[in-house]
């Protein structure tokens, strides 16, 4: 039975192993802060979220600002100046043949919408194709459907029931990209409705890494085979592979592409979904049978709007992009110090984002060693979450050099600890 004193129930946490929950009353750039003085360093940026840093004061102002004006208000048939504002900003920043600008309020809720507007695309125009290709080992969230085109395992296997088929495309290691590629033609061949990616980087799969190259020959087999290419940039987007979005990286401009997280900064709930004019045009009719039929009750928020408004200001009018290089470089220059170390193995970084895997006899996802490096590392002040025994550091790009310092010295000591045993 339990003897939680506390009503809430957290995601991805094992209550029953009694690790404790710290309370933060506040935090400010790269620093999370407890009442009782604690603080620690945000070196994920609070799960991939935060770009600029917690309460920026640009952001907050935004904020502030249009709670004085309208909180929200409902989106079908209606508008307001944020959410114009925004999707119009969004268009002049992406590729021109994204032309729509859907909203939702999550990760999970923007791949859905994009499933959804694929299959719903092939229905309306009459050739009703519904398989879903996928890249092994990719996430793409926690809903039914981004379940379904994600990697299958103990996080999902309760709701196997309720998930549909899709056809994996294995993932391109080094050295056996051409059989992807390979697979991936064949696969095509059958005219599925839609692939989906990560493109470059596989975040929650275990920061797998692979090169543009492939990515643009990925999107051109799609291409000669009429099969939509969706680019799930929900981790990739605004800087963390180092370009504005991976898809830059190869050149690449995906049919439907899904943004949430640093969309707002990390501060406030809100995705979008773009695609294509012809994906819109299959939708738009005067026949309501054809309309699309998706949404949530807090779609496209004013002030959720405001928050990423005030988000691509600073992008626009700040060094954003010098940040993001300068961090890059720190990242590679402490993840060199620890590439000779044996206890490591595949050191790699794509832009801020920086990985390695520990060396241990058991690394499964659910082995104890991730619980025990993750209460090492809130013991020595830094917030880190590893994946199975794969670590990544994704801070916020307003880290200082000293922060960032501490977080490569408390992982340096946990690979010490690990090797005794006593972590």
């Amino acid at each position: 039975m339990s003897t939680l004193t506390s009503p809430v129930w957290h995601p991805f946490t094992q209550h029953g192993l009694g690790d404790p929950i710290p309370l933060i009353s506040h935090a400010k750039d790269a620093k999370l802060h407890a009442a009782d003085g604690q603080s620690w360093i945000d070196a994920i940026s609070s799960w991939w979220v935060t770009t600029h840093g917690h309460a920026h004061p640009r952001i907050m102002a935004a904020i502030r600002a249009q709670t004085e004006k309208l909180d929200q208000l409902i989106f079908a048939g209606w508008t307001h100046e944020p959410a114009e504002s925004l999707a119009a900003e969004l268009i002049r920043i992406t590729p021109d043949p994204l032309t729509r600008v859907f909203f939702s309020d999550s990760g999970s809720t923007s791949v859905e919408v994009a499933l959804k507007m694929a299959l719903g695309y092939w229905y309306n125009i009459g050739e009703p194709r519904s398989r879903i290709l996928v890249l092994e080992h990719s996430y793409h969230g926690d809903t039914i459907g981004t379940m379904s085109v994600g990697e299958r395992g103990v996080y999902n296997r309760a709701w196997q029931p309720l998930l549909f088929d899709v056809d994996t495309i294995p993932f391109p290691y080094e050295g056996h990209e051409q059989a992807t590629l390979d697979a991936l033609e064949a696969a095509c061949a059958a005219k599925p409705a839609a692939f989906i990616v990560e493109p470059l980087i596989l975040g929650a799969g275990g920061m797998l890494i692979y090169p543009a190259w492939v990515l643009a020959e990925m999107r051109a087999i799609c291409a000669r085979h009429g099969v939509l290419f969706i680019a799930d940039e929900v981790m990739t987007g605004w800087g963390r592979t180092g370009t504005r979005f991976a898809c830059d990286q190869a050149g690449v401009i995906p049919d439907i592409a899904c943004l949430s997280k640093g969309l707002t900064g990390g501060a406030l709930p809100l995705a979008v979904t773009l695609c294509i004019e012809p994906i819109f045009e299959a939708h738009f009719s005067t026949d309501r049978a054809k309309t699309f039929y998706h949404s949530s009750s807090y779609t496209a928020n004013p002030i959720a709007c405001a928050a990423a408004n005030a988000n691509l200001e600073i992008c626009r009018d700040e060094p954003v992009q010098q940040r993001i290089d300068t961090l890059a470089d720190a990242q590679a220059a402490h993840l060199s110090l620890l590439s000779q170390d044996p206890r490591v193995a595949n050191p790699r970084r794509l832009g801020t984002i920086a990985a390695l895997d520990i060396v241990v006899p058991d690394a499964g996802y659910l082995s104890n060693l991730a619980p025990r490096l993750i209460a090492f590392y809130r013991d020595h002040g830094v917030l880190l979450r590893p994946l199975g025994n794969t670590l990544y550091v994704m801070p916020p790009y307003c880290i200082t050099a000293d922060e960032l310092a501490q977080v490569w010295d408390a992982i340096a000591a946990s690979l010490a600890k690990v090797a005794d045993a006593s972590v």
